[in-house]
């Protein structure tokens, strides 16, 4: 992708549409080695992932080796959620402050080794310890990952990065599924599908260190080293701005992260099917997935250039509604085991993340302030989503045992989609203010007054 600056006009903004637009403060990085670096962050977060999903895949296994009930499944996928609300931010902190590139190799990389030793775990205890410890690392990728292209990217690309770095990852991952689903043919599969996967994090951490290359920050224009660092104030004050409150009050109407948690289980429990069979069909479902965020990247850069800020605002409810009403055709009726299954599930993924790489990370890459973009990303998404989605997984697993999974399905996924659509209106009249705020809120944390 090539770099590309928007226009300067008198008033030190553009007009697009109707809106008017904001430049970036600073220049974005060198276009040059962005390829192998977006590469590079699409495999890590790839890999993460595929960590976080490990019980998700192998939970029918586990469950027969320890004589767990479903309770069980909430109780261990809502670890990874309560370390992204803990862990996230702090790792993010450390980012800002010692270099995002330096804590990506070792949290991202190198921790990798705690995932591969919970496949000796001998008990329940010891796996919820190991896998828990695994996790704390995994969490950080996701804020650093997005501050780094907020950072590679200017305005009009935004998208498009997030887009790309989503829906490699979504590629990687479709692969990765399967392939470490075949491990469950074997009752003891899990454990060799914990030693892969940490020693594929460990990989992604070296690449990780030889291909991406940090961009310049911005630096303090007083002589006070603390000036422009990250302080644990700035993620409070992070909420005086009105999108990130209310991108903060929609996240409990985000319940994907449920579907995807419980979605193996599901269709073993629910639909009859065997782990690996399952597996693949959610692969299926991720390869949908991995072009709905490069879908989703175009669509919200193109929604920008035609309604400037205000388009993106309402893709996002197009995209709500659209995820609603294909949760209600994928999950609420039995298409068997034929082809039409797998086309369903891909249509369903082709959907599922355009809101996210169109919208919501565009969206806080361009109201937050430059120098605590990481730490804006792990407020929202780690500590605060992180925080909902683990009490909701807990939820899901008892409730699952109560109601079924179809009917919690239902519940926790597709009213709240509808909900939030509705919510979504609120952003039409503060997004595009917090818009053309950035450059002067970048300025105020420089200079220590923001």
């Amino acid at each position: 992708m090539s770099v590309h600056h928007p226009g300067d006009s008198a008033s030190g903004a553009t007009s697009t549409g109707n809106a008017t637009v904001a430049p970036d403060a600073g220049s974005p990085a060198p276009a040059k080695g962005r390829g192998k670096a977006v590469g590079s962050l699409a495999v890590a977060g790839a890999v993460d992932n595929s960590e976080n999903s490990l019980i998700n895949t192998f939970f029918p296994l586990i469950r027969d080796a320890f004589g767990l009930s479903l309770g069980a499944l909430g109780v261990m996928a809502s670890i990874s959620r309560f370390a992204r609300m803990i862990a996230g931010p702090a790792w993010a902190m450390a980012a800002d402050r010692f270099g995002r590139k330096k804590v990506l190799f070792i949290v991202t990389g190198l921790w990798g080794l705690w995932t591969a030793s919970a496949g000796l775990a001998q008990s329940y205890t010891m796996l919820l310890i190991l896998y828990g410890i695994g996790v704390v690392g995994t969490v950080a990728s996701e804020p650093i990952i997005n501050g780094l292209l907020g950072d590679l990217f200017d305005d009009k690309q935004r998208g498009r990065a997030f887009g790309t770095v989503r829906g490699l990852g979504a590629l990687i991952g479709m692969g990765l599924g399967p392939a470490i689903a075949l491990f469950a043919k074997d009752p003891d599969g899990w454990r060799y599908g914990m030693f892969a996967m940490g020693g594929l994090s460990v990989l992604s951490g070296f690449l990780i260190l030889l291909f991406v290359k940090e961009p310049e920050r911005r630096t303090a224009i007083s002589d006070d080293p603390d000036v422009g660092r990250f302080r644990i104030s700035d993620a409070v004050k992070l909420f005086k701005i009105p999108t990130i409150a209310l991108l903060a009050g929609m996240l409990p109407l985000v319940t994907s992260l449920v579907l995807f948690t419980f979605f193996v289980t599901f269709m073993v429990d629910e639909r009859g099917w065997e782990v690996p069979s399952a597996a693949l069909l959610f692969s299926v479902f991720t390869g949908g997935m991995a072009i709905s965020s490069l879908l989703g990247g175009f669509l919200g850069d193109w929604f920008f250039k035609r309604f400037g800020p205000k388009g993106r605002v309402m893709l996002m409810q197009i995209y709500l509604v659209a995820t609603a009403a294909m949760s209600v055709v994928a999950m609420q009726i039995d298409w068997g085991k034929g082809v039409a299954v797998y086309v369903v599930m891909f249509l369903f993924g082709l959907i599922a993340l355009i809101g996210f790489s169109a919208c919501v990370l565009p969206m806080v890459s361009t109201v937050a302030p430059k120098q605590l973009s990481s730490t804006a990303f792990a407020v929202l998404f780690s500590l605060i989503q992180g925080g909902l989605s683990a009490l909701m997984t807990l939820a899901m697993g008892f409730l699952g045992e109560a109601l079924g999974l179809t009917k919690v399905m239902l519940y926790l996924v597709t009213v709240p989609y509808l909900l939030n659509a509705v919510y979504w209106f609120v952003f039409y009249k503060t997004y595009p203010k917090d818009f053309a705020k950035q450059e002067e809120r970048t300025a105020a944390v420089e200079a220590g007054t923001f």
